[in-house]
């Protein structure tokens, strides 16, 4: 079984390829400043790019996780979700709502990926 590992840091991985199952890290904004529709898109434009890291895009995603901060976020997340998302292969997707580590951050995305 071979295990990589992208993106390493002292605390965790972005993402581990493991038999073709690409799993990431769970993902907030980069700038936990900004509004439940711009996290949403930062949030998916970094999960695009670990993708390629693992060089697949998003037609290769099986299961996304969303935790929301405020199930009031729901639509909103959603609109910017709805336009990003591969309509002819769409992932799995489960959204809660949640207490998210830092109560700036509005959402959290983890996703899974065959490779």
């Amino acid at each position: 079984m071979n295990i990589e590992r992208l993106g390493v840091n002292a605390r965790y991985s972005q993402c581990v390829i493991c038999d073709g199952k690409i799993e990431t890290s769970g993902i907030v904004a980069r700038d936990p400043s900004l509004g439940i529709g711009a996290q949403t898109h930062d949030v998916l434009q970094q999960l695009e790019g670990i993708l390629a890291m693992a060089k697949v895009d998003k037609s290769r995603l099986t299961k996304v996780q969303i935790w929301l901060a405020n199930t009031n976020d729901f639509c909103a997340m959603n609109e910017v979700y709805d336009a990003w998302v591969d309509r002819d292969n769409p992932p799995v997707r489960a959204c809660v709502g949640s207490a998210l580590a830092d109560s700036r951050y509005l959402l959290e995305i983890q996703a899974t990926a065959i490779g």
